[in-house]
């Protein structure tokens, strides 16, 4: 069966429906640097052990090429899917306009950001989404991912379970803003990837 495209009513409907109720009215702390927050108190034996407990033993990358905050990966995580679904983020990032993954009506689903810090400690990093569907912002969402400290090893950020849109209307393309930013406005990664929703995973 041909699947029945929404019309302009429909998806402006769908819009105000995921348009953000409430803005968070929240204030960043003064940013300090990693050697700034280690030469505190450094003469207070038992904050120095819990600086070490909170940070570790960090050796901090000092090529000025590598950018504080690395955005490494995104996952589809979905216990259903065939196959994982990965975008490798420090490869081509224009060539994930023109890829799609598919994804069934209906499924639950997260989205796993997977991300290096290198230097400096980051406060309120946020990874922010905008969906759209033929030129038209159907969706918006915003997720506190919160605030770290530079090590060896990535982070991982799992977005809250969703469940895709199903029914003959919400099969179709979906275009995905992503951007990874922080409390300071930097712009960590933008990226644009595609979500084709369909029937079933081999459709």
């Amino acid at each position: 069966m041909a699947e029945h495209e929404p019309t302009p009513e429909q998806l402006a409907a769908i819009a105000a429906e995921n348009e953000d109720k409430e803005s968070v009215n929240y204030r960043p702390p003064a940013q300090k640097s990693l050697q700034e927050i280690q030469e505190l108190d450094k003469d207070d034996e038992s904050l120095c052990k819990y600086k070490e407990a909170l940070l570790g033993k960090v050796t901090v990358m000092s090529d000025p090429k590598v950018p504080n905050v690395q955005v490494t990966r995104l996952t589809l995580v979905c216990e259903s899917a065939p196959a994982p679904l990965v975008l490798d983020l420090q490869g081509d990032l224009e060539a994930f306009k023109k890829q799609c993954f598919l994804l069934k009506e209906g499924v639950e689903y997260r989205i796993k950001i997977s991300f290096k810090v290198n230097k400096e400690i980051v406060s309120g990093l946020k990874y922010i989404q905008q969906t759209h569907r033929k030129g038209v912002r159907v969706d918006k969402s915003e997720y506190m991912v919160g605030s770290y400290g530079p090590r060896d090893a990535e982070y991982d950020f799992l977005t809250p379970l969703e469940e895709a849109p199903k029914g003959m209307i919400a099969r179709g393309s979906y275009n995905i803003k992503s951007k990874f930013t922080d409390d300071d406005k930097h712009d960590h990664l933008t990226w644009e990837w595609n979500i084709h929703i369909k029937k079933d995973w081999n459709d």
